[in-house]
């Protein structure tokens, strides 16, 4: 597969490096593991195989044998060839045939998986850059060639996929306080209100700002926290009051509190938010 246009930022993507916080590193992988998994099975691969993770939209791709795509996550006009395609759905690509992917009407990331996978050379048992550590393939440019691998036995089931349509509207997010919600006055104002996505996101967090009048986070002091670790979904809180939830290429420890963390369920939900978008957390009890 050789790319003719890589998009805003285009990166090599599967379900992560676990197994390595001892050593200092952390699993990253697919920000949007629901899209990743969906497009695998789509095109009969393992859900743990690569793909690329798209950032809008914008990318191009060749094929010099016959191949079998998919594409999901934010939704995205895609062509093969001449002929316009739907998402989340099986796409059969001729020998010399372009896939283009326009920009997305509303999400963040869509993932093209092709039967086969993926398959540069794997660092510490992944294929995923980790953007924050610089570790794994290097983000797609232009005349860059991708290897694809051997074609697994399975082959698709169905020929598409229905997906619930990603919006612009108000994105409602499961979380928990804690563990450090005693570090606040008032650690239940999170719920309070919404926050909007700033324009400092990326796969490391997504940083928020208040919007409204709903009150900020107000810390009791500013004492400093000994390091601790941090977990997928947690809503730290650096002096300045702005909250991070921490997405797949976090830090693996941090010195600012958490105020709470986001359910694993709904953490995909936040790899797909647009600057601007608002954000409201429910708190949520098992």
């Amino acid at each position: 597969m050789r790319v003719l246009e890589p998009g805003a930022l285009s990166t090599v993507q599967d379900l992560g490096r676990p197994g390595w916080f001892h050593a200092g590193v952390g699993v990253s992988g697919a920000v949007d593991r629901r899209a990743l998994r969906l497009a695998n099975r789509l095109v009969g691969n393992a859900e743990s195989a690569a793909a690329i993770e798209c950032v809008l939209g914008g990318l191009s791709v060749e094929f010099d044998a016959p191949a079998i795509v998919s594409v999901t996550g934010a939704p995205v006009p895609i062509s093969v060839g001449v002929r316009a395609e739907p998402p989340a759905s099986v796409l059969f690509v001729a020998a010399g045939q372009r896939v283009r992917i326009g920009m997305a009407e509303a999400g963040l990331r869509c993932y093209l998986a092709v039967r086969g996978g993926i398959a540069v050379e794997p660092v510490l048992g992944s294929r995923s850059r980790d953007t924050m550590a610089g570790l794994g393939p290097e983000p797609l440019r232009q005349g860059d060639t991708l290897p694809v691998g051997a074609p697994p036995r399975g082959w698709p089931t169905i020929e598409m996929a229905p997906v619930a349509p990603l919006t612009q509207e108000t994105l409602r997010v499961r979380a928990r306080l804690g563990p450090r919600a005693d570090w606040f006055h008032n650690p239940a104002d999170l719920f309070t209100g919404a926050w909007a996505v700033s324009t400092d996101t990326d796969r490391i967090g997504v940083r928020l700002d208040r919007h409204g009048d709903a009150p900020p986070l107000r810390r009791v002091d500013d004492a400093e926290l000994p390091t601790e670790g941090m977990a997928l979904g947690a809503i730290q809180v650096p002096p300045a009051g702005r909250p991070v939830v921490l997405l797949a290429d976090r830090p693996i420890t941090g010195g600012y509190p958490v105020v709470g963390t986001v359910i694993d369920e709904d953490v995909d939900l936040l790899g797909q938010a647009r600057p601007g978008q608002l954000i409201e957390f429910c708190s949520w009890q098992p």
